[in-house]
């Protein structure tokens, strides 16, 4: 079983890279609320959906491919799991992109990371710390969201996929009983109080 893990990384931008920022995100919920509105309401599969608009999203929006894929992927998502809670969607808002391999691109050499945008890619340098280099450090992700918080900063989540070690295998078993009087007694017969 994969575990994922998402490495939330600040990035550095000038005005001009906010403004082309800005327009990626809103290009994106504009698709995605295209995409919507398009599609009938009990469709949630992302083939189907891309089968009916995918070429519209990509005429409309000036998104790349896998972008336009993207945005049908997240309608698609959003719908099942609406669905599932017996809610409905109702508006997306330019606040998250999604990116795979193809449109983007980490850079450990100087912590950079490369996306594509709607006028072509753009690098940007990022603001992180040992934590996150450390977690970085030798990794190939394969996929990442664009956030813009509330605070109107630019943050990339680079999602690292890994496989995590099996646990060791152990004859021996300890047993906790957790209750009032006593906080913990073990199958041992060892007991804690407050």
């Amino acid at each position: 079983m994969k575990q994922v893990l998402t490495v939330s990384c600040k990035l550095k931008v000038s005005d001009q890279q906010c403004i082309k920022l800005d327009a990626l995100l809103d290009a994106f919920a504009g698709a995605c609320q295209y995409v919507h509105d398009s599609v009938p309401k009990n469709l949630t599969n992302k083939e189907g959906m891309q089968a009916l608009v995918y070429y519209d999203v990509r005429a409309k929006y000036a998104l790349s491919a896998q972008q336009a894929i993207h945005a049908i992927r997240r309608v698609a998502a959003n719908r099942k799991s609406a669905k599932s809670t017996g809610h409905e969607v109702k508006e997306f808002t330019p606040t998250s992109a999604t990116y795979d391999n193809r449109i983007f691109s980490l850079f450990e050499k100087n912590w950079s990371v490369s996306m594509a945008l709607l006028d072509g890619r753009e690098k940007f340098d990022l603001h992180i710390g040992n934590y996150q280099r450390g977690k970085l450090k030798g990794q190939k992700p394969k996929t990442a969201t664009l956030v813009k918080r509330k605070d109107g900063t630019y943050y990339i989540d680079i999602q690292l996929e890994s496989i995590p070690p099996k646990p060791a295998q152990s004859q021996d078993a300890l047993g906790v009983d957790l209750g009032r009087t006593d906080i913990a007694v073990t199958s041992e017969g060892e007991k804690w109080n407050g």
